[in-house]
């Protein structure tokens, strides 16, 4: 079983409910917030790269190219520009699609490669799986789509989706069994939990809420679920010493009786 658990907003709880889930069921954890992962401060694994993500960039032979703007043209993220005499290439920009290759007419484009991040792989309390995205690169949904490769058809596999609702929150989701949406009970979480609740509804994937800082705010995020259907599968109070164990990497379920509560969220699923 594939289980995403993302969330609009950053900093509602994410990991907290991704890492906590995978070590009261034993699952696989893959640290899908590519940007800045940070799964592994809980799991404790010595990580290894097992491979490096690369894209396809395009290599321009100006003695064949007769600047006709065929793949500027064909470039929908603009990451090419075509000079009266030269070519002005933006890698930032591309996506490695390969299709300005495909347009030129000239044979005049050939594949270059660019790296643009990293996959690791260790096991600490946990097997874990880590998408790492170099400093500067801006394409996260590539390492994304490379480090899904290695999800087990067996098993449980744990998703720890990056934040906001944007293309790498997407990908993340994309193809799993089951989205768990963290939240918390503030106006910038309903927000953000609103939009993530469209997406997820347009995939048609089955999901629920778990509610973090539970106690925090208002009651507009439980009011919302009750008016959209939505199963609340989880309450975790605001308190201090939830929050003083996450900032010593300690696990909630380190505890018995959390630990008996994630495996029960595991079987409401």
């Amino acid at each position: 079983m594939i289980i995403a658990v993302a969330s609009g907003k950053g900093g509602v709880g994410k990991t907290t409910v991704a890492v906590n889930l995978a070590l009261a069921n034993n699952g696989i954890i893959y640290d899908c917030d590519v940007e800045e992962p940070n799964a592994n401060i809980f799991v404790k694994a010595s990580l290894e790269k097992i491979e490096d993500v690369v894209l396809m960039n395009p290599v321009f032979d100006l003695n064949k190219c007769t600047f006709c703007k065929k793949c500027s043209e064909f470039c929908k993220y603009n990451a090419i520009a075509v000079l009266s005499s030269d070519i002005l290439f933006f890698p930032e920009l591309c996506s490695g699609c390969g299709g300005c290759k495909i347009v030129c007419p000239h044979d005049a484009i050939s594949e270059g490669k660019r790296k643009i991040g990293e996959i690791y792989h260790g096991k600490g309390l946990i097997e874990i799986y880590q998408g790492l995205l170099n400093i500067g690169e801006a394409r996260a949904t590539p390492v994304i789509s490379h480090l899904k490769n290695y999800i087990r058809k067996d098993g449980l596999s744990i998703l720890d989706a990056p934040p906001g609702n944007g293309c790498p929150a997407i990908e993340t989701m994309h193809h799993s069994d089951f989205v768990i949406l963290v939240t918390e009970p503030t106006p910038f979480g309903l927000h953000d939990l609103k939009i993530a609740v469209e997406i997820v509804r347009k995939f048609g994937i089955p999901f629920g809420v778990v509610i973090n800082r539970h106690g925090l705010g208002n009651q507009n995020v439980e009011k919302f679920c009750r008016e959209e259907g939505i199963e609340i599968l989880m309450k975790i109070p605001y308190k201090r010493e939830i929050a003083e164990m996450y900032s010593k990497g300690i696990p909630l379920v380190s505890q018995k009786e959390w630990k008996k509560k994630f495996v029960e969220l595991k079987e409401a699923i």
